[in-house]
């Protein structure tokens, strides 16, 4: 849905100044988001949560704790925004300097109404992360489908008779729907909504205990964003959007693996934090590393070798044009080499969250960031927009080498000696597939023309499905285990949901 999504957008608006400021007035709703929703609950309200709801009699225990926070959160959310929306005006002169006067009236605008939007996804994802500490995924994962339909209704319906803002309020109808999704959601569990507002909860006080120090960590990574968006504004018009695409585009692979991954393993890590359980705790976290490089080795070959193809599917439409598509696939190149580490990360900032430590988090994000900004700042006079995206990847690198040295010294090991022979299979797999992708892409011109849709698409689906399907036999040749782990899940869903239901007795 986030590629429809973007297709729309792009083939509406183009790479033009409509799409600059719908992107730039984002900036402040989306840090505000981070640092106060997603610091306080990826790194304190999940254990929290479970450390009531683990036990059978204490279930109300855990949703007294989970309306507080929906209070205490949502109140913390309006008169933030309220805050944010009075001085909208001179933060947007300095999110989006570059603009000219024109533009940056618009993103004001935009950022009061996209403001409304972060109140009610605030919200949802407190109730989402208590599906999260449920294991109930299902509606969780749909919440952000909906969220994009929002945006898409926006878009198509709500800008011809409202102009250009129709997008912003396009993106309040997609939150409210997010938040209408989870609470669906927690109301098929026992959950039942009462008035609970207190600040003083012993809970809530651990919890802002543990999110001050993510916060200022989400700060940081937020902050990296936005320095290479601020630059962004400063390049020729349209940076700001074919940035923002390449890294949409980009972070498909790691929200499919590395996000999904992180967020079901979290709880587990939580439970198996304690020092009796430390060798289960580690298996744990190898086997999903694991898991993200089986997956995110063929995709970061896909994305490298077919980036215009898949570019040109996803958002070359209408008028974003042929210019703009080669400078989206070359910025996209870039984040393409950081799938890996940008999904590592993921799991490893939840290792140490399972373990109440968010100042490691905190320290990586920190010196990264700086490291980032600066190699953005020296390579974009040469490379331009795609600079941006070469700061943003060599952030995420050393962010993944830091934390992993980190939390290696601190567990005693990490059982690499048990991991790398996997990885070699998946590399040589990898290779098998980058050869066959780059050998087929040519052929596939002298028998499908390029100058339709469907061309790319057919040259796009082709050269990658042959790719990773010689990733998925040298695989097997391989006995790559993680591989032999997926079929086997596979093959026991698929026999449990075809085994005849029995007849019920009249």
């Amino acid at each position: 849905m986030g590629f429809i999504r973007d297709r729309i957008l792009a083939g509406e608006f183009g790479a033009g100044d409509a799409l600059d400021v719908y992107y730039a007035a984002f900036k402040v709703p989306d840090l505000l988001f981070g640092l106060i929703v997603v610091g306080a609950l990826s790194a304190s309200f999940i254990p929290l949560f479970l450390s009531h709801y683990g036990h059978a009699n204490r279930h109300k225990e855990a949703w007294d704790f989970a309306n507080n926070a929906v209070h205490l959160v949502g109140i913390a959310m309006v008169g933030v925004s309220i805050i944010l929306a009075v001085f909208a005006s001179p933060l947007s002169h300095v999110i989006a300097h570059g603009f000219p006067p024109y533009k940056l009236d618009q993103v004001v605008s935009f950022t009061r109404v996209l403001l409304i939007a972060q109140v009610l996804l605030a919200i949802s994802m407190v109730y989402g992360s208590a599906l999260q500490s449920l294991k109930r995924f299902f509606l969780y994962s749909l919440a952000p489908i909906f969220y994009n339909v929002g945006i898409i209704i926006g878009a198509l319906w709500l800008v011809d008779p409202l102009g250009p803002i129709g997008l912003a309020w396009g993106v309040v109808l997609g939150s409210a729907l997010h938040l209408a999704t989870q609470v669906i959601g927690v109301l098929q569990t026992d959950y039942r909504y009462t008035w609970r507002c207190q600040l003083a909860d012993k809970d809530v006080r651990t919890m802002f205990r543990l999110m001050v120090p993510r916060t200022l960590g989400i700060a940081v990574g937020q902050l990296l964003f936005l320095v290479l968006s601020i630059f962004a504004t400063t390049l020729a018009a349209g940076s700001v959007t074919i940035f923002q695409f390449a890294y949409n585009i980009g972070f498909f692979p790691v929200g499919i693996f590395g996000v999904s991954l992180a967020i079901a393993v979290f709880p587990t890590l939580a439970q198996k934090a304690t020092g009796e359980h430390q060798d289960e705790f580690i298996r744990v976290l190898i086997s999903t590393i694991r898991h993200i490089f089986y997956f995110l080795i063929p995709m970061t070959l896909l994305f490298l070798i077919l980036r215009a193809q898949i570019v040109r599917v996803v958002v070359g439409a209408g008028e974003f044009d042929w210019a703009a598509t080669i400078l989206t696939a070359d910025t996209l190149a870039f984040f393409a080499l950081a799938l890996i580490p940008q999904s590592l990360v993921f799991v490893l900032s939840r290792a140490f969250f399972a373990l109440h430590d968010t100042i490691t988090p905190l320290t990586s994000a920190i010196v990264s960031a700086v490291i980032g900004i600066l190699a953005a700042f020296s390579l974009e006079d040469a490379f331009g927009v795609v600079a941006l995206a070469m700061g943003y990847s060599l952030a995420a690198f050393i962010q993944c080498a830091v934390m992993w040295v980190l939390l290696r010294q601190r567990m005693g090991t990490l059982h690499e000696n048990e991991l790398f022979p996997g990885l070699l299979k998946m590399g040589t797999a990898g290779l098998a597939c980058a050869v066959v992708m780059q050998f087929v892409k040519p052929f596939i011109v002298f028998i499908i023309p390029l100058d339709t849709f469907l061309g790319v698409l057919s040259q796009g689906v082709i050269a990658g499905s042959l790719g990773l399907g010689a990733y998925l036999l040298v695989g097997k040749l391989l006995a790559i285990e993680d591989q032999r782990e997926l079929f086997s899940v596979l093959k026991r869903n698929f026999l449990r949901q075809s085994e005849p239901k029995e007849a019920i007795p009249s």
